[in-house]
């Protein structure tokens, strides 16, 4: 696989996590969030979710140091195997980035409001805005 195949991979995967995990908020708020009051769970929800942006910290990490070490193993023999481990450290970096969107969706059944709701989704969406595959490598 060329190193722009690579890429173009990648960037589909993240458009489809991106959805994966903007979706679920959006269909069940659709279905179910109007005219629901606050319940007793809404705000420790809403606390969770800012939380779960803390969870990906460590992954942070991981993802940029094989960052580092796909860039370095550019035009190597090890090129196709520093992009498939680029791939799976991201994969998991961007499912634990989309927490805060889907423990908003869980908290739509308990009638959070919608600019907490709003508030984490937005946060899912600047996690895995980090993880995009900067220009300059490839």
């Amino acid at each position: 696989m060329t190193r722009s195949e690579q890429r173009r991979r990648l960037a589909l995967r993240w458009w489809g996590l991106l959805l994966l995990a903007l979706a679920p908020l959006f269909v069940l708020n659709l279905l179910f969030g109007a005219g629901r009051q606050p319940g007793v769970l809404a705000m420790p929800l809403f606390i969770a979710g800012l939380l779960a942006m803390f969870a990906s910290l460590p992954l942070f990490g991981a993802y940029k140091r094989a960052l580092v070490a796909t860039e370095k193993a550019l035009d190597t023999p090890q090129e196709t195997a520093a992009w498939q481990a680029l791939g799976v450290c991201r994969g998991r970096a961007l499912l634990v980035a989309a927490l805060p969107a889907w423990i908003a969706a869980i908290a739509v059944f308990t009638g959070l409001e919608g600019i907490p709701l709003l508030l984490l989704a937005l946060s899912s969406v600047v996690l895995l805005y980090l993880y995009r595959i900067p220009r300059q490598l490839g």
